[in-house]
């Protein structure tokens, strides 16, 4: 995966004003909570990618 894949998820999965997962809504039909898993794996490789430039170490 890539940095782009990655932000791709996040632009398109927000909170909705009731409280669910919009791209979710939009792409599957699916009324998920925010955050829904995709936006739980993407920040989490998010700050996997942060955390080794940090270190200096490639992730």
């Amino acid at each position: 995966m890539n940095d782009d894949q990655e932000r791709a998820i996040l632009a398109v999965q927000f909170r909705g004003l009731d409280g669910m997962c919009v791209g979710c809504r939009a792409w599957w039909s699916r009324l998920v909570p925010y955050p829904c898993w995709q936006v739980e794996w993407a920040t989490s490789r998010q700050a996997r990618t942060i955390m080794a430039r940090y270190l200096g170490v490639r992730a």
